[in-house]
């Protein structure tokens, strides 16, 4: 199966990804996006978007772009992610870059961007470096 497919199907399975509104932007060797909303059911107290929005996506960003990388019929789990939050999560939307940092055997280190964007304006809110492990 071509990997764009492979990612899409994975992706469509995701309840958490439909919870969240977000959707599957770009997909290729080694690197995913994944853009979702701002909504007013995932604020924090202060009204920017919560930092469990910028979490899911850049976990998920982050492993897709590693299960870009694996053999086909081989899946993925988040085996330790950590993340800086830099600033507020303001805007229409938050954008997820997930990128394969190293893909060894046995675990694949990722990392991920997070950018508020409102237009074409966008803020740089939260990055995120982890470990992936093939299941």
């Amino acid at each position: 199966m071509e990997i764009d497919s492979r990612i899409r199907d994975s992706f469509g399975r995701q309840t958490m990804m439909q919870t969240l509104g977000a959707t599957l932007d770009s997909v290729e060797s080694g690197r995913v996006v994944i853009v979702a909303p701002i909504l007013p059911t995932v604020l924090q107290q202060q009204g920017a978007g919560h930092a469990g929005l910028a979490f899911s996506i850049g976990d998920s960003a982050a492993g897709y772009a590693a299960l870009t990388v694996m053999e086909e019929g081989v899946e993925v789990m988040t085996v330790e992610m950590k993340i800086n939050l830099m600033a507020p999560a303001l805007g229409e939307r938050l954008r997820a870059e997930g990128r394969v940092i190293r893909a060894g055997r046995r675990i694949v280190v990722v990392a991920a961007d997070v950018w508020a964007e409102t237009g074409e304006t966008r803020k740089h809110v939260a990055m995120l470096q982890g470990t992936m492990i093939p299941v």
